[in-house]
């Protein structure tokens, strides 16, 4: 018997992106379960234009990935029959030959407990060139194992038994449009980076830099070109991939104001998130008084200088010795 095929979806503030990803995500899904976390945007009345949605809430205050997956599997084992539980962010789509893929057709009549794991392909801003990420395990045939990876960020999304045959799919990539707006991931990043020193603040905030600008040590010769069927059959169903909504605030940036209220500016200044001026950004989210400057010494300037411009030679030998000194010397 065919299972339920059930798309897992958390959301917050994807107006940007939304509309696209379920168009294009109800070609395949019978099922699209968005666990929306309070957004103040129009994402839920987007979701609930489409029939295939169900809309569940996440009133958690605090950003958790662990919560906000097992709350989506939840809601999905509600759902009565087999599923396979295929796990999307919003700004993540198939590519559109799945549905004539041999791939896809195993995927279905795979036995239950088997993941299936699935390539990130970064898309640039332009929409013509891509770059190849790992491969992550973000399909699952369920069969009820228990989902107990607990980490806040950078966890698991779907259950992952030791006895589960995992299975590598080639043909079906997931495109990543991330950056595609390049101003819009920065305000991203500079969150996530606020995020990981509160709620680890026993990482460095050199490896905090490295990992949040990854972006920055692309290879050029890594580059591909996208295959003209990825946005051309997208076009032809009459779903436009490259579609660009902007309002030019971004919701990350509200919530780092939020951290600098609670804990400080000073206690942020060996985090690299001071490429804007928190002053102007303040004034958009109505907090008119100039208590955000920059603390940063001519050291840690300094050093955020060297860290960026040696993100491409982060393995270099020399690039390392200056790291190692870094954090003995100025507790990067």
């Amino acid at each position: 018997m065919k299972p339920i095929i059930i798309c897992l979806t958390p959301v917050r503030n994807e107006a940007w992106i939304l509309d696209r990803f379920l168009k294009a995500t109800s070609l395949w899904a019978d099922y699209i379960i968005i666990a929306d976390q309070m957004s103040t945007d129009s994402s839920r009345e987007i979701a609930l234009k489409y029939e295939k949605v169900i809309l569940v809430n996440n009133n958690s205050e605090v950003y958790d990935e662990s919560f906000r997956q097992k709350l989506l599997i939840e809601e999905a084992r509600k759902l009565k029959g087999q599923k396979l539980l295929i796990t999307l962010d919003a700004d993540e789509f198939f590519t559109p030959n799945l549905i004539n893929s041999h791939e896809w057709n195993e995927m279905i009549n795979s036995k239950q407990g088997t993941v299936f794991c699935f390539q990130w392909v970064n898309i640039n801003s332009e929409f013509n060139k891509f770059w190849n990420a790992n491969y992550f395990p973000w399909g699952y045939m369920d069969d009820g194992y228990v989902h107990n990876s607990n980490n806040k960020i950078h966890n698991a999304r779907i259950p992952l038994p030791n006895y589960a045959e995992q299975i590598r799919i080639n043909e079906i990539k997931v495109m990543h449009f991330q950056y595609t707006d390049w101003k819009r991931m920065l305000s991203k990043h500079r969150w996530y980076q606020c995020y990981e020193h509160v709620t680890y603040p026993e990482k460095s905030p050199l490896d905090i830099f490295r990992m949040y600008h990854h972006m920055y040590a692309i290879d050029t010769k890594s580059l591909n070109a996208i295959p003209e069927f990825w946005i051309r059959d997208y076009k032809n169903m009459g779903i436009d991939i490259k579609e660009r909504i902007d309002n030019g605030t971004y919701w990350w940036d509200e919530r780092v104001l939020d951290y600098f209220d609670k804990y400080g500016v000073e206690y942020f200044k060996r985090i690299h998130i001071w490429d804007v001026n928190w002053n102007k950004l303040a004034k958009i989210w109505k907090r008119n008084k100039l208590k955000y400057n920059d603390p940063r010494t001519i050291i840690d300037r300094f050093i955020h200088f060297f860290l960026f411009y040696t993100q491409i030679k982060k393995d270099n030998y020399i690039v390392r010795k200056f790291e190692n000194q870094f954090r003995k010397r100025f507790d990067y």
